[in-house]
């Protein structure tokens, strides 16, 4: 993975995959937290929303139609 095939900072739609590319571009210390969360404005608590899905549960948690189905879990 390269910063390449992290989104656009200008990003407006969040689909799984951008979300799980951004996390997983934390992760493996391309990007630091701090520098994903005002590249694409994201909150902290909006960015651990998708690391603990992404942990749980996987890429497939991160789909808008799933978040209400995994939160229940």
């Amino acid at each position: 993975m390269t910063r390449a095939d992290l989104p656009p900072a200008d990003t407006r739609r969040w689909v799984a995959s951008r979300k799980a590319a951004v996390v997983r571009g934390v992760v493996h210390g391309l990007i630091s937290q701090d520098e994903a969360l005002d590249l694409y404005k994201l909150s902290a608590e909006e960015f651990m929303e998708w690391v603990e899905a992404v942990t749980k549960h996987g890429e497939q948690a991160l789909k808008a139609t799933a978040v209400q189905k995994f939160r229940q879990n």
